[in-house]
């Protein structure tokens, strides 16, 4: 058994051993960065494309498709592009209708370029490939950006290429043919004068994520297998004090860039619980540009210096809250007016508190909900009944955790004949669809309380997911359900008994907000982690699962099967014939 009542220190990432670190100067470690420290496998992946003699032309990273991103990409592979020493591309001389292409080695040509990296976000045809203009009689030529990268990269977004596929078709061509030939938009009408072609090479970065690098892959498999393959690393792990030093880096190098305020010391630790809330792991930092740069304009108001302070950060984050949080302060309040009924004290037979996580499109952030469960059972051939399932109200993988629950229990009742029972489990007032399996240790333990005829304490909340062993498993949104669940308590007055139950697997991904620590210190609230159904079961009855020598829920559940087997064949034979039974039973 294995039950571990967590301090509040467990409910947030340590950041004690890096105080240090945290009170270096600014100038010290600002702009200090090796991009490879943070992304060594992409930064290999430019290696090779710009290796001269590369693997292939294409490389394929899979990162969002934003200019933040774009940028980042192309000054890493500026990084790792060696400096030409010559010119590429030529001048174009135009005399009247007559023009003439003269390759050179001086940039002051009109179509030289020097082998620059180019970002190419949302381009049209004329912006990527240029243009043959023709007014008044003069003929003149734009560049695009293939003539502005010629000799060097171009990173491009793939869907750009995806939702227009005439400029794919084209880029693919050129790069193919290291040539470079004028067209017309419009194949109804050609060219006004004919213009030579242009010597021209290319690599190309198609930057897209993961649904986009897919259909590229539908599109273009042969040419998909032989790119170049790798991806912008999203989080940090952070294992030690070097990689918490390069995190720290790259948030001042994001600051120095934009010109914002970086954290002060005391805003380390501040900034880096909101960062394991949004990756969702103490011992993983995020990397994304845009959520950073978000945190930093948000801050900046509040703050007059180049630094931000932590009590600075914390009023921004308070602030972003409360703007936030009318839908959730809506939610509670149904449950404290008992338009939702919610029960926080007492005693129930069948009946639990299971936490949920709130989604609403259009809504910023999730919020955590606490449901009830319920379950009642009744002389029957042994069917559980999944109330959502049958309402079409249920996911599948919610019918898969119910039907996993299920198969536990039978395996540890140990039955040889079909069990007299039948079970009805539901979500009380929900009236949308029901999916994951967070829930099914809630409604395992409602089946036992009510198969037992033993009651749950309602000042406690369960989530966790359960494999056929009983086994808790990690499960998502866990600071919101936490969270959702403290603050109903704490609106209804905390006792010192409330408290949650959640998987020992997921303590790694807690990161709670200040009023439940302070509340978890003074002994006001409590978490459990714990291993096993068996683990939840003693807090949330007055007895175990199975034990020697003392009563236990399974003792409880047989004798309730074997009372209900004999009522069962007592009334096997008719009236004037259960004499039968009772020589049976003698």
């Amino acid at each position: 058994m294995t039950i571990n009542r967590l301090t509040w220190r467990a409910l947030v990432p340590d950041t004690e051993q890096y105080q240090s670190l945290f009170a270096q100067p600014l100038s010290d470690t600002e702009n200090t960065l090796e991009f490879d420290a943070l992304q060594s496998r992409l930064c290999y992946g430019l290696s090779q494309l710009c290796h001269p003699r590369p693997v292939s032309s294409y490389m394929l990273v899979k990162a969002p498709e934003e200019p933040d991103y774009l940028k980042i990409i192309a000054a890493a592979a500026h990084q790792h592009f060696p400096a030409p020493d010559q010119q590429f591309g030529g001048h174009y001389q135009i005399d009247g209708n007559k023009i003439t292409f003269q390759p050179t080695d001086s940039p002051a040509g009109n179509f030289s370029a020097a082998g620059e990296v180019v970002i190419a976000d949302w381009v049209e045809s004329e912006q990527l490939f240029g243009c043959v203009r023709h007014f008044n009689g003069e003929v003149s030529l734009e560049p695009g950006l293939v003539h502005k990268a010629n000799g060097g990269i171009l990173v491009i977004s793939i869907k750009t290429l995806l939702l227009q596929p005439l400029l794919w078709l084209r880029l693919k061509q050129i790069v193919a043919n290291s040539r470079f030939d004028w067209l017309s938009p419009d194949e109804t009408r050609p060219l006004p004068v004919s213009v030579p072609s242009l010597p021209l090479q290319l690599k190309v970065i198609l930057v897209g994520e993961r649904d986009s690098l897919a259909d590229f892959q539908e599109m273009e498999p042969e040419l998909a297998s032989l790119a170049v393959y790798s991806e912008f690393e999203e989080n940090l792990q952070i294992v030690d004090e070097e990689s918490m030093e390069n995190w720290c880096k790259w948030v001042r190098s994001i600051a120095f860039e934009a010109s914002l305020p970086s954290p002060a010391p005391d805003a380390w630790e501040v900034l880096i619980r909101e960062a394991v809330r949004y990756t969702g792991d103490q011992e993983t930092l995020p990397l994304c540009p845009l959520w950073l740069t978000r945190q930093l304009k948000e801050v900046a108001p509040y703050c007059e210096d180049n630094a931000f302070t932590g009590e600075e950060m914390a009023a921004m984050l308070e602030q972003r809250a409360w703007r936030e949080g009318f839908l959730p302060e809506r939610m509670q309040d149904e449950i404290l007016l008992e338009q939702i009924l919610v029960e926080t004290e007492g005693e129930r037979i069948g009946q639990i508190n299971a936490l949920s996580v709130i989604e609403f499109p259009g809504h910023p952030r999730a919020f955590g909900e606490p449901s009830r469960i319920s379950c009642v059972v009744h002389i029957g051939d042994g069917e559980f009944t999944d109330v959502e399932r049958k309402a079409e109200l249920g996911g599948n993988i919610h019918a898969k955790g119910m039907m996993i629950m299920q198969a536990f229990l039978m395996a540890e009742l140990q039955l040889d004949q079909q069990m007299p029972f039948s079970a009805s489990l539901t979500f009380e007032q929900s009236y949308n669809e029901v999916d994951g399996d967070s829930a099914s240790m809630a409604e395992l333990c409602a089946l036992i309380s009510a198969l037992a005829d033993v009651p749950l304490y309602q000042h406690i909340a369960i989530t966790s997911s359960v494999d056929q062993f009983g086994r808790a498993q990690p499960v998502g949104g866990l600071n919101e359900k936490i969270e959702g669940f403290f603050t109903l308590c704490q609106q209804r007055g905390l006792t010192g008994k409330q408290g949650v139950i959640i998987p020992l697997a997921n303590v790694r991904h807690l990161c709670l907000n200040s009023e439940v620590l302070e509340a978890v210190k003074n002994e006001q609230f409590s978490l459990w982690a714990i291993d096993d159904v068996t683990d939840a079961l003693p807090l949330l009855t007055t007895l175990p699962w199975d034990g020697e020598g003392k009563t236990t829920l399974i003792q409880a559940i047989q004798e309730r099967i074997a009372q209900a087997t004999q009522q069962e064949a007592r009334h096997r034979f008719p009236w004037p014939l259960r004499w039968l039974g009772w020589f049976g039973r003698n």
